[in-house]
């Protein structure tokens, strides 16, 4: 909330987070709305390594994914400072696009659809593709990493059992008896595409935030806003309902970035990183986190030592 807007064409407003298709169930989401006041503006980086500050969301996969991205910077001789979980996609976006900020670990889709709430760009290509032509002249976004975490509306085993529940699509004849949760904007953001697009209308929406998963496993909601990259989906045994109509687009972690604050050492070395990621190691170190409760730092280090940072 990942990944917090929580996406595409299918948004209502302009103002977007988590999370993400980051991950509910890991401390946050994308779409939180904790805020924090706006740093300074970021000088342009100068020749050689450089300095860049890095930002992310108030959840835990965007805290691993920026301490990743500043171990490997610093390990090219840039000079970074971390400014962790200050908060929501409107809040991060205005310190990035105000170069308070250099480096953010975004997601595409969720991205574009702050941008954009009408887009109906869905493939990672014509997301990106979008976002090229979308974003100001101050920000751009590096190569988009294969790793993705996505929304999903998650239901238990059980009820994915009793009502025969394989895709969003089979929510409509049963979502009326439904209480459905997510962050606090999902209502707000969703209750009307999905009204039309699927057909749904819920009982009732719960603001269940990070418990999202927990509260389907214990039967206060029904169905969920859970992000795939989440470990409490098979911990939990929940179903993340297929979704045939794509309202939620592609989530691929990409590099949003001041341009002025950046050099060729930034570039190729993000570029390198996003290479190296894929959804399974997002999966795996976010169980780290979430069930080992190990450090977002800790984990980094490791992936980047195996993947040839060190």
């Amino acid at each position: 909330m990942k990944r917090i807007f929580s996406t595409a064409a299918m948004l209502l407003s302009a103002g977007l987070a988590l999370a993400a298709c980051g991950s509910s169930g890991s401390g946050g989401n994308p779409l939180d709305t904790t805020s924090a006041q706006p740093s300074g503006a970021a000088s342009s980086a100068p020749a050689g390594g450089g300095k860049a500050i890095i930002g992310s969301f108030d959840f835990d996969e965007s805290v691993l994914l920026g301490s990743i991205y500043a171990q490997a910077l610093e390990a090219k001789g840039v000079q970074v400072e971390e400014k962790p979980r200050i908060g929501s996609r409107e809040v991060v976006y205005d310190q990035v696009k105000a170069g308070g900020l250099t480096i953010v670990p975004e997601y595409n889709g969720n991205l574009l659809a702050f941008i954009d709430p009408k887009t109906t760009a869905g493939t990672t290509a014509d997301v990106d593709t979008a976002l090229k032509e979308k974003l100001p002249d101050t920000l751009e976004i590096l190569t988009s990493s294969p790793a993705e975490d996505k929304d999903s509306l998650s239901v238990s085993e059980a009820s994915a059992a009793k009502d025969s529940l394989k895709s969003i699509e089979d929510l409509a004849k049963v979502s009326k008896t439904m209480v459905v949760g997510g962050p606090p904007e999902f209502k707000k953001r969703w209750e009307a595409r999905f009204k039309e697009v699927y057909g749904l209308e819920f009982k009732e929406w719960k603001p269940t935030g990070p418990t999202t998963a927990d509260a389907i496993k214990d039967g206060t909601i029904q169905v969920g806003n859970v992000f795939t990259t989440d470990p409490k989906i098979i911990a939990n045994k929940l179903v993340p309902l297929a979704d045939p109509k794509n309202i939620f687009p592609a989530q691929n972690v990409t590099p949003l970035v001041y341009k002025a604050g950046t050099n060729d050492t930034i570039k190729t070395t993000l570029d390198a990183v996003s290479a190296k990621l894929s959804t399974q190691s997002l999966i795996e170190m976010m169980t780290k986190i979430s069930v080992n409760k190990d450090e977002p730092a800790t984990v980094a280090k490791e992936w980047l030592s195996a993947n040839g940072f060190g």
